[in-house]
């Protein structure tokens, strides 16, 4: 399964906050053999979100979109993901309950949030609409929904909110990837020839991520688990490896 990321947001590109929705979710697709072939931000932009939408749905068997949910002007990803798909926002029934249910437990754990902030005016209908003919994904530790349709997964920007809803969909994803690491003292510029051959000879692919202060990752990937195993072993007999 090959599945590309999305994030959206001015504030990623800004340097306001950092990315860390796009490296959970990228370790957390790679772990269950997922391929992960894309990872791009984006900003707020309906056209631009659309239209790498309609680019990526047509080449990867999903892409996964996180950011510009809610109800502020800024929030457009849900309308640019109903551009992409071709149909038209519709309040979701089940999405519209939920909704209701999270302001009603969230004016009843605050009571004075109404004398607080008198101008606060939720949405229901906003928050509840999605493209027609999704499945929505309830937000069970915040208040909009995410969705899935056409090989889209919808998640808030919201860490929290989006690690939960991935987890209610993570059994979706899947593929045949398997992947060994080792560790090494001994500097990248002197394992080259280890590593060409390791992929040449088993069909792996090896990585090699040096770090400064810390033994040298080294990565052996591939969808033949067999080849996996015996390239790791060829590595650890001609590298000299470290425990960690």
């Amino acid at each position: 399964m090959q599945v590309a990321l999305l994030t959206v947001g001015d504030e990623i590109l800004a340097g306001d906050i950092e990315n860390t929705n796009a490296t959970w979710l990228a370790r957390q697709l790679t772990e269950r053999g997922v391929t992960v072939t894309r990872i791009l931000t984006v900003p707020d932009d309906r056209g631009l979100i659309a239209e790498t939408l309609r680019d990526w749905t047509a080449q990867f068997d999903a892409v996964v979109v996180t950011g510009g949910l809610g109800g502020t002007p800024d929030d457009v990803t849900m309308d640019a993901v109903a551009d992409a798909v071709g149909v038209e926002m519709a309040v979701n029934d089940e999405a519209k309950t939920d909704v209701e249910a999270t302001i009603a437990a969230y004016r009843e754990q605050y009571p004075d949030l109404a004398e607080r902030y008198p101008d606060l005016d939720l949405d229901v209908t906003q928050h509840a609409s999605i493209p027609a003919g999704a499945r929505p994904l309830l937000n069970t530790v915040g208040l909009s929904p995410g969705c899935v349709i056409g090989g889209v997964y919808v998640f808030p920007g919201i860490p929290e909110e989006m690690k939960a809803m991935f987890d209610a969909v993570a059994e979706e994803f899947g593929g045949s990837v398997v992947s060994e690491t080792l560790y090494t003292d001994a500097p990248e510029g002197a394992l080259t020839e280890q590593l060409r051959t390791a992929r040449d000879e088993f069909g792996v692919a090896v990585g090699s991520y040096p770090s400064r202060g810390e033994p040298n990752r080294l990565k052996i990937v591939g969808e033949d688990a067999e080849a996996v195993a015996a390239a790791t072993a060829w590595l650890r007999e001609h590298v000299e490896t470290v425990d960690r």
